[in-house]
């Protein structure tokens, strides 16, 4: 069930002021009969926000998928409160205090109509006429116009959750901490969406291309500020940590790494599933500069001239134009190059696995889900040496084959090097998958992040802040929308694969 369809009281002229009605399911039915847990020993009940929650491109819908089962795994209760793409949650034995409650945005990114413009009837109150008002004017709403939701949900269900739990939107709306959510918040950054936006300014080849980058990212200005106002931050490495102090100006202290990683059961050896020769497999969620797909083409196109058996599977969308789609071209590898999309977890696993090479050829990476999963299986990996890769993959030669991003020479060499000795894929597949074992698994990261929780609901308590109190200190959700504009400019087309995906 919706939680606009839960809503009551008048929508239109007083939006801010309705809200949900408190969700049915059995996670909040038993929450009313316990009261309230604290920060004790006890089970927690969790609120756990996602603004997109795609469990299959990107990787914020992964790790709430992933992160919202192993915490119930350990006893807690966690409503997942997400808006579209909405996420798929696991089901099962044991997963009863797992429930999902949509926050309906206008979808305005949905296929096959992306960029649309509503139609009168779709309105329901000021911030579906804010979304649609940025859209418009090439700006990404989706951060803010979800944390403005979720704030009027949040504070209608006062008292239900003992912990607010953010997954990087970063939205002025979650401002003002337990006071104006109803419980402490708690944060993930995975990694500053600003270093995705000055790759895309780099790789811009004009003045207008980069003016339309700068207008769509123009939502990081209002995240950096959030996020110096956070009491509470977790990250995924400690690459992503410095990079949330140098570009968001984020305390140190206040920020705490826990580690994500794969999932060890799905993501394993399968000796049954046949290698192909010379396949090769990476992750790209869009044909943008930061994954370095371009550079593994061209390694591809190195490769194949004394190896033509060598070919690659990319899991993802493939993109009808732009930098990757010409040097497919340039390099005559359309036969070479396979895209899939869409495939269940069982046929990605298999995907990996008949894979006699992973490769991570990203510019940067907050941390790499793609890189834990292919070392799970015992696929041998190639990466780059991109932000928080090496802190996943391990070192060069132990547990991978490393090279410097942005090289595609480099990564040709260490492909061919991969491919052409059995021995050496054995052996570092084998340490791969063992060190994502001791390192990387998502019930590690379900502790480590339960611990947090426990640690804001007593800085929140130590701090002499209730519960039940109305108001923030930060002031009104209108306040804080008083950012400076930026200048307008028309939505390019190649915006659609990061808005869908």
């Amino acid at each position: 069930m919706t939680a606009e369809a839960m809503e009551t009281g008048p929508r239109a002229g007083s939006a801010a002021d309705s809200a949900p009605q408190p969700s049915r399911g059995p996670a909040a039915r038993a929450d009313r009969r316990a009261g309230s847990t604290g920060a004790g020993d006890g089970p927690l009940r969790i609120a756990l926000l996602t603004y997109k929650g795609n469990p299959f491109c990107g990787g914020q819908g992964v790790y709430v998928r992933h992160l919202s089962r192993e915490l119930v795994r350990l006893g807690h209760q966690v409503e997942v409160i997400g808006s579209q793409p909405y996420p798929v949650l696991d089901e099962g034995e044991g997963l009863e205090g797992l429930t999902l409650t949509e926050l309906p945005s206008l979808d305005l990114y949905r296929q096959p109509d992306p960029f649309r413009t509503p139609k009168r009837d779709e309105y329901r109150d000021w911030i579906d006429a804010l979304e649609v008002g940025t859209m418009w004017t090439g700006g990404f709403p989706e951060p803010l116009t979800f944390s403005l939701r979720a704030r009027r949900h949040l504070r209608a269900r006062r008292g239900e959750f003992d912990v607010v739990h953010d997954n990087q939107t970063l939205g002025y709306g979650l401002l003002g901490g337990a006071p104006a959510l109803g419980a402490p918040l708690v944060t993930t950054i995975h990694h500053p969406i600003t270093v995705d936006r000055q790759l895309e300014l780099d790789a811009a080849a004009n003045w207008r291309r980069r003016a339309s980058v700068r207008r769509w990212y123009a939502f990081t200005r209002m995240q950096k500020r959030v996020a110096r106002r956070l009491p509470s931050v977790l990250t995924v490495s400690g690459t992503s940590q410095q990079e949330i102090v140098d570009h968001l100006g984020v305390r140190g202290d206040r920020i705490h790494v826990v580690h994500i990683g794969a999932d060890t059961d799905l993501f394993s050896p399968d000796p049954s599933v046949a290698e192909v020769p010379g396949r090769i497999v990476t992750t790209s969620s869009a044909d943008v500069p930061l994954k370095g797909l371009v550079y593994l083409i061209e390694a591809l196109a190195k490769l194949r001239t004394e190896n033509p058996a060598a070919h690659l599977v990319v899991v993802g969308k493939r993109a009808e134009d732009g930098p990757v789609a010409q040097a497919i071209e340039r390099y005559g590898l359309e036969g070479a190059v396979e895209f899939v999309k869409g495939i269940s977890d069982a046929e990605l696993v298999d995907v990996v696995r008949s894979a006699q090479v992973a490769c991570v050829p990203s510019l940067y990476e907050g941390f790499s889900l793609p890189a834990a999963e292919a070392m799970a299986t015992g696929t041998p990996l190639v990466a780059t040496t991109g932000g928080a890769i090496p802190e996943v993959a391990g070192a060069d030669g132990e547990t991978c084959l490393a090279v410097p991003p942005g090289d595609a020479g480099a990564l040709a060499t260490a492909l061919a090097r991969l491919l052409g000795d059995p021995e050496l894929r054995l052996r570092l597949g084998s340490a791969g998958r063992e060190r994502v074992l001791r390192h990387f698994t998502w019930a590690q990261a379900a502790r480590g992040t339960a611990e947090r929780y426990r640690e804001a609901i007593a800085e929140s308590a130590s701090a002499g802040l209730s519960h039940s109190t109305a108001g923030g200190p930060n002031g009104s959700p209108g306040q804080l929308l008083q950012a400076a504009p930026e200048t307008p400019t028309t939505p390019t087309p190649d915006r659609e694969s990061r808005a869908t995906c």
